[in-house]
């Protein structure tokens, strides 16, 4: 039989969460109309017809963790469908063809180390957790990469990650790969690198299903045999972005013997085709933002109007988190815990796992008081609304009034209150201050007036006491401005 041209696709299926994290509750987006909320439209118009015609068994992709766990609670029989599409590569191919996804899309190369290390844990977990296997690699957030973030991720024992061409530096010759990247401390790691021009063109300009085949008949005729073309991208591009996109897909991932191509996933290639090729990164880039990774740190020309509010808000949000763990740390090195592998063993009270309470007992801590076990696990909690403070959607647009800020401005304001019935520390004030230097482009408010307008309406979800809840507020709004405590 005559060796063809391998394609790839590969679907990065992700939603930002849309739970207030003080309630809970999934917010109304009239936005979304006529369903509750974009979840529930992007189900309709992508996720559950995907899975329907089998697309996810042909595909490569990642399913973002904050995804994975409303579709699973809200949406499980397309959930299901998913799941099972993974299994049934796996018994066809013997491994799978999904991949992870660092948890709460953090854009990896801005966190500290172990931040890196916890983001990246907690993706194979759920990964695990889901499909009951191991995954091979890893989708890096808005594929933001420098080599620190690629040592995190060779260390947890992943073998690939996807990039775009002009990330990479060396000979691609050999199309989407896989190359082989030398890391500082002696590892390597395999990289695919997806196509950007045939990505883009699917993105934007999808064709209809009837012209796919032969449009990429044409493109792949040129390719050597064995040589692999990837196309990545938003997995809601088929089907949401655009409405024929699940035929698309369809037609993409089903060749015919006549075609000039065969269909692979990322795993299968790779273990059938090791990397013969060294490459290297451009840091601190991703497939995303053309400067650098400004679009998620201090503003750049990706989005209109003055972006300065962006490095004010990381820098308030960094400055928190680190008297967040400097009080964790604390607390839990006094009862000589080792409180970073804590934290990432955590995710699987995240995942519903164990419940708390049996957590600290496989940690010796089983014979404390219900008030000292509620004190650990409200500081374990703190982590966790902690981490989801650095989404990458909080800086990817163009104004901080916009709902996504906002979100990672109350996950300051949830961890904030676990930390403070813990240990009485008010961390407001310092936040506060910071916040006053983040201002929006649209309306003229800043960070801290927004800060106080979360503070004067909040209200937590069921979980938290009258008594704790009264509390809180008290500490938390002790230096609000009166007219703001008045309003409440």
């Amino acid at each position: 039989m005559t060796l063809k041209p391998f394609l790839c696709i590969h679907g990065h299926f992700y939603q930002p969460p849309r739970e207030d994290p003080l309630t809970g509750e999934c917010r109304d987006e009239p936005s979304a109309a006529p369903f509750p909320n974009w979840n529930n439209r992007v189900t309709a118009e992508c996720y559950a017809p995907n899975a329907a015609v089998g697309n996810f068994a042909r595909m490569s992709f990642n399913l973002g963790g904050t995804l994975a766990r409303w579709m699973d609670d809200c949406v499980h029989e397309t959930y299901q469908q998913i799941v099972s599409a993974v299994y049934q590569h796996r018994r066809r191919y013997g491994m799978p063809n999904g991949v992870a996804q660092a948890v709460h899309h953090t854009i990896l190369p801005l966190a500290r180390g172990r931040d890196k290390r916890c983001q990246v844990r907690w993706g194979i977990a759920s990964y695990v957790h889901r499909f009951g296997v191991q995954p091979d690699g890893i989708w890096l957030p808005e594929m933001a990469v420098d080599y620190e973030t690629l040592e995190t991720v060779a260390e947890a024992g992943l073998s690939f990650v996807i990039l775009s061409g002009e990330q990479v530096h060396g000979d691609l010759s050999r199309g989407a790969g896989p190359y082989l990247v030398r890391l500082p401390h002696g590892r390597s790691i395999a990289v695919f690198v997806r196509d950007r021009d045939l990505s883009n063109y699917f993105s934007f300009s999808m064709p209809e299903p009837e012209y796919t085949r032969p449009l990429i008949n044409e493109h792949l005729s040129r390719s050597a045999p064995g040589a692999l073309t990837l196309i990545a991208t938003d997995g809601e591009t088929f089907g949401h972005h655009h409405k024929h996109g699940v035929r698309v897909l369809e037609a993409l991932t089903t060749p015919e013997s006549s075609d000039a191509y065969e269909i692979t996933t990322l795993a299968r290639y790779l273990r059938e085709y090791p990397p013969q090729t060294n490459v290297e990164i451009v840091e601190n880039t991703a497939w995303s933002c053309a400067h650098d990774l400004g679009r998620w740190a201090t503003g750049c020309h990706c989005t209109p109007g003055c972006g300065q509010w962006k490095g004010a808000l990381r820098r308030a949000l960094d400055n928190l988190s680190r008297d967040i763990d400097e009080i964790y740390a604390e607390m839990l090195c006094q009862r000589n815990l080792a409180p970073w592998s804590l934290r990432d063993d955590y995710v699987r009270v995240l995942l519903r796992q164990i419940s708390g309470p049996r957590f600290l007992a496989e940690y010796h801590l089983g014979h404390l008081t219900s008030m000292a076990q509620r004190r650990l696990l409200d500081l374990l909690e703190a982590q966790v609304y902690r981490q989801r403070m650095f989404v990458s959607c909080a800086f990817f647009f163009e104004d901080l009034e916009r709902i996504e800020p906002r979100y990672a401005i109350a996950n300051a304001v949830r961890a904030m209150m676990l930390v403070s019935n813990v240990s009485g520390d008010n961390l407001t004030r310092a936040f506060r201050r910071d916040l006053r230097i983040a201002i929006s482009p649209g309306t003229g408010r800043t960070g801290a007036q927004i800060l106080d307008e979360i503070l004067a309406g909040m209200n937590f979800d069921e979980d938290v006491s009258p008594d704790v809840l009264g509390d809180a507020r008290a500490r938390l709004t002790a230096h609000m401005p009166a007219h703001v405590v008045a309003a409440q």
